[in-house]
């Protein structure tokens, strides 16, 4: 059986394309940690995970070129894909605790998946203290995007989806014929969409803050970047955040971003500067879920300005419904997608870079993903922890900011330059302040 043409999106190749030129690949990670004082062979967690994941067709696949006149990248089945071959066992080093866990994988996740298979990847590590076990599972951001990779962990639980008894064999590639027939309907469709790209791109532009936008303030949150990657992760009650959001008529997202903005105050202060406000990219989707059948890249980078003077829960009432205005009026496809081989070519040469080494539009990234509500296991091992890591290009920005919520508990993770950040346990202190003072303090009520 031949395989249907599923070419690459414009967002999935820009984020191919910028990984190549980047000193650290564009990809996510996701650290569980496992409750295996009952399992008797905790050896057998990775290849069952593997196995799961070749389930999910998107990871049997490779993006590869096409012959001239075929048009753009496609995904076509890895012809000698092996789910064995994407497994691998690594101990934690000393003292094999949470700390020791996240350094190694942050440094897994920091480091170029093999270019000769699908891009994926599971790594055991056994035998951390407490009778656990970690297992870290990585993606290239090409794959997919936060909302992506929640179905892909997903699809790791039991009683998620029925899974098929065998992997199928893998599909020839279309042939050329079809591959040049569907090239030509694919610009026929491009002409016809031009008044929609136009607005699509107008709507893209305003979730960047505009041409005109307002320059981040300088400070040293912003310096070019090197290849090496600290993380450190900060848990709080998710109740109790949504809870405070709701009392200040917002989200837990915006409470994230008002308690993060904080802590990087309260780091630059440390430092003996002041910025206000701080400038946040927040990446938002018109995906409030994903399947298996939508992987793939579909967030939009939205540009939002956060106060930082005065107390958590004042900022808070002030701030609340920020985000979902902006993205109501602003959300579009991402720039880099609408602007499709101009994008790609400018990353290719380089010049991507050169403009994110040295960009004022911002100061930090967050991503805010909504993880299962409650707990989950996964080979018949409960899941106790689920923390994000992703890394990437990051031009200047020397911290990044990732979220994800699992059974009760927001997991924020902190991803750094150490050779930019060394003071990252000053940041984490201020993130955990941020955080304890709005769940445990009232939030003024928001006025009508």
């Amino acid at each position: 059986m031949t395989a249907p043409v599923e070419r690459a999106g414009a967002a999935d190749l820009a984020m191919r394309t910028v990984g190549s030129r980047s000193p650290v690949p564009n990809q996510l990670g996701a650290v569980l940690v496992l409750d295996t004082r009952q399992e008797p062979d905790p050896g057998r967690l990775g290849p069952e995970v593997a196995r799961r994941l070749a389930a999910v067709p998107r990871l049997r696949q490779r993006l590869v070129r096409l012959p001239p006149g075929a048009g753009g990248p496609a995904w076509v089945d890895d012809p000698a894909f092996d789910p064995a071959a994407h497994v691998r066992e690594v101990p934690c080093p000393e003292p094999r605790d949470d700390r020791a866990l996240l350094d190694l994988a942050t440094a897994l996740v920091a480091r170029a998946l093999p270019a000769d298979r699908p891009a994926w990847g599971v790594v055991l590590v056994p035998g951390l203290a407490g009778g656990r076990t970690g297992l870290v599972v990585i993606a290239s951001h090409e794959v997919v995007d936060g909302i992506g990779g929640l179905a892909v962990l997903a699809h790791l639980a039991d009683g998620a989806a029925p899974r098929p008894a065998r992997i199928p064999a893998p599909r020839p590639r279309p042939p050329y014929p079809v591959l040049v027939a569907d090239a030509a309907r694919a610009r026929v469709r491009a002409v016809r969409r031009w008044r929609s790209w136009l607005r699509a791109l107008r709507r893209s532009l305003a979730a960047g803050g505009g041409l005109s936008a307002a320059p981040a303030a300088p400070c040293s949150l912003l310096a070019p970047t090197g290849s090496r990657r600290c993380a450190a992760a900060v848990r709080v009650d998710l109740a109790a955040l949504r809870a405070a959001a709701h009392a200040a008529g917002g989200t837990v997202n915006d409470a994230l971003l008002v308690a993060v903005t904080g802590a990087l105050s309260a780091l630059l202060a440390a430092r003996w500067e002041a910025v206000d406000p701080v400038v946040v990219v927040v990446m938002v989707t018109a995906r409030r879920s994903a399947g298996l059948a939508e992987l793939g890249n579909a967030a939009t980078p939205l540009v939002v300005p956060v106060p930082v003077a005065g107390e958590p829960g004042d900022r808070l009432r002030r701030f609340a419904g920020t985000v979902r205005r902006a993205r109501d009026q602003a959300t579009a496809p991402p720039l880099v997608a609408l602007l499709g081989p101009l994008f790609r070519a400018l990353a290719g040469t380089g010049a991507y870079h050169w403009y994110l080494s040295r960009q004022r539009r911002f100061h930090t990234l967050v991503s805010d993903v909504p993880g299962p509500d409650r707990p989950v296991t996964v080979a018949g091992v409960p899941v106790t922890a689920v923390v994000p890591v992703a890394v990437g290009e990051a031009g200047n920005v020397t911290v990044a900011f990732d979220a994800l919520s699992y059974a009760g508990t927001l997991m924020v993770t902190a991803v750094a330059d150490p050779e930019r950040l060394p003071d990252l346990p000053v940041l984490v202190a201020a993130l955990e302040r941020e955080l304890a003072a709005l769940v445990s303090r009232p939030v003024p009520a928001a006025s009508s």
